[in-house]
């Protein structure tokens, strides 16, 4: 008679017993270390957040939410120029924002008034461009609507606030 696969898996788990339990560990005292630790606990794990981002369809202004960790508000624009997922994309989703828009800066002022700074002269940047951008940068305002000024190269484009109250068709923003 010839040893089953159940014998087998006996006489390993046996083998690996002794050896667990013949590897020279011997029990000790507590070890004093000092006190616990206290203070507020760090959070290990980023909470993923959503993300709001305008991209054009149809020539019109989307709001497009992603799920995400939280952004700077420049890390937040510089996503409009790398464009859409290919999700979106499949979606009929497109950005207006050129690739050498980034980096952004981004500075807050009093009164709800944002002043955007891109890598391109604003006045190169088209229209749906500068729409997507104000609308970004509004939507990750907290404290609610917000007046944005596109400056780059000494050339402004604003203030202004998301167009989307004329239906999302950029071509309408305030000049």
């Amino acid at each position: 008679m010839r040893p089953g696969p159940a014998r087998r898996a006996l006489a390993a788990g046996l083998v690996s017993l002794a050896a667990v339990t013949g590897c020279g560990v011997q029990p000790s005292d507590a070890i004093p270390a000092g006190d616990p630790p206290s203070g507020p606990v760090a959070p290990t794990i980023a909470q993923a957040t959503k993300i709001t981002l305008y991209l054009v369809k149809n020539g019109r202004l989307r709001a497009v939410t992603r799920t995400g960790l939280r952004l700077s508000q420049a890390d937040t624009l510089a996503l409009l120029a790398v464009g859409p997922t290919p999700t979106e994309r499949t979606r009929g989703f497109t950005t207006a924002v050129p690739p050498g828009a980034v980096p952004f800066s981004v500075a807050i002022g009093p009164a709800g008034r944002v002043a955007v700074n891109p890598s391109v002269p604003a006045g190169e940047l088209s229209a749906p461009a500068v729409a997507q951008i104000v609308c970004t940068v509004a939507a990750t305002m907290p404290e609610g609507p917000a007046q944005v000024t596109v400056v780059g190269a000494g050339r402004g484009a604003g203030p202004r606030e998301c167009p989307l109250g004329d239906g999302g068709d950029p071509s309408s923003a305030p000049g």
